[in-house]
């Protein structure tokens, strides 16, 4: 996966469950991934090692994923995405695509 499909990947995957994260590790991901951090400005900015970012950012994608594996709602939602270009049914697969995101 090249670095940018994975940007996207752990930012979808921070909107979904971010909040089951710590806060520092959802704040970290979020510095890196959503605000595109360096590892060595985010380090600065907190006043931590870059190895401290590093494994903070290491352990956070690996709980991301480890939800993602358990709760399966991003594979849904790319499903959905794919339907919606070909489904005559696109409206109904917006709305199961927005309860999904929005937990309604």
């Amino acid at each position: 996966m090249d670095a940018i499909s994975q940007a996207i990947r752990y930012n979808d995957l921070l909107a979904l469950y971010g909040n089951l994260l710590s806060e520092t590790q959802k704040s970290i991901l979020e510095d890196y991934y959503s605000f595109n951090l360096s590892i060595s400005e985010i380090a600065e900015n907190r006043g931590v090692s870059r190895a401290a970012i590093e494994d903070a950012i290491k352990k956070g994608k690996k709980k991301l994923d480890e939800i993602e594996t358990q709760v399966g709602n991003y594979q849904v939602l790319n499903r959905i995405e794919e339907m919606k270009n070909t489904s005559s049914n696109k409206e109904e697969l917006e709305e199961i695509e927005r309860m999904m995101k929005h937990g309604i």
